[in-house]
């Protein structure tokens, strides 16, 4: 006779809820109602979220049969993740139906990726921008579909530091560069579920090297954030759709552009209009005068 299937770790959480000290059911109605945020966020920022001592959320996890805060953590992030051999197709819904059906569903995902940027922490991209300003060198890693955030990231840094910055596999094979991560110099790696392997080793070759490794990922337990010196936290799963979304990677993407531009003053800018002085030059963009 087969086994009955393990349940969730929120049906877990919700059954034993009423059981619970009155504190605790605070807490875990918190982390019930906010899932994502807890296998995203530290305990710490959970806590002042909750306005909660963080060792709620250990005696929480505890209180339903875990061993700890990060096997229940653990069990949320797997609870999220779909099937690896469908992590598209899986997300899919059946077509809504009415006249207005497609609208609606536009409006969902707008409203969706909108709600999902005000989430994104502030400080800790601040924090990455300023390794990136004082590294040597910068390396940006993004393969499939995150190669589109990592040229964007790429083309933005080259406009004031086009020495210093290069897209790993551009001018030959990986491993090469891979074997070229120095200490003093910054990898971004670029990543959400169904993680790339590419990405990994990426990841791991630039915290063997000693470089400052940046991750832009959805969740602090993506392989690739492993013993990352940054990890910058974006939402894929929660908008609707059957492709993830990277609206707030390309968000964090832009925003450490801009502040690692802003940290560089007067020389940032000199080498900007000095870029912006040779496209003129080439004639790249189309006059505005007739």
């Amino acid at each position: 006779m087969a086994e009955p299937a393990k349940s969730s770790p929120l049906s877990e959480l919700r059954i034993a809820l009423p059981s619970l000290p009155l504190r605790l059911q605070e807490v875990g109605r918190f982390v019930a109602a906010n899932d994502y945020d807890a296998t995203t966020r530290s305990m710490r920022d959970l806590a002042a979220e909750a306005g909660a001592d963080p060792a709620a959320f250990t005696r929480l996890a505890k209180a339903i049969g875990y061993s700890g805060w990060d096997e229940l953590r653990a069990a949320l992030t797997e609870a999220r993740r779909p099937s690896q051999t469908a992590p598209f197709s899986g997300r899919t819904k059946g077509r809504r139906h009415g006249p207005n059906a497609d609208v609606a569903l536009v409006i969902d995902k707008l409203e969706a990726e909108a709600a999902g940027l005000p989430r994104i922490p502030a400080q800790p991209i601040a924090e990455a921008a300023r390794a990136v300003h004082d590294a040597k060198r910068i390396w940006i890693a993004g393969y499939r579909s995150c190669r589109s955030v990592a040229e964007l990231l790429n083309y933005e840094l080259r406009l004031f530091r086009p020495e210093h910055v290069q897209i790993v596999g551009t001018s030959g094979p990986d491993d090469l560069d891979l074997g070229a991560f120095r200490p003093g110099e910054a990898v971004i790696v670029i990543g959400f579920l169904p993680y790339t392997r590419a990405s990994v080793r990426v990841a791991q070759a630039a915290h063997r090297s000693g470089a400052t490794l940046i991750a832009i990922a959805d969740s602090l337990a993506a392989p690739m954030a492993e013993g990352a010196d940054h990890v910058l936290l974006f939402e894929a799963a929660s908008s609707p759709g059957f492709f993830p979304s990277l609206t707030g990677a390309i968000a964090i993407a832009q925003s450490l552009a801009a502040v690692t531009f802003s940290l560089g003053g007067v020389a940032a800018k000199k080498r900007l209009e000095n870029t912006e002085a040779r496209l003129t030059a080439a004639s790249i963009y189309v006059s505005e005068k007739g």
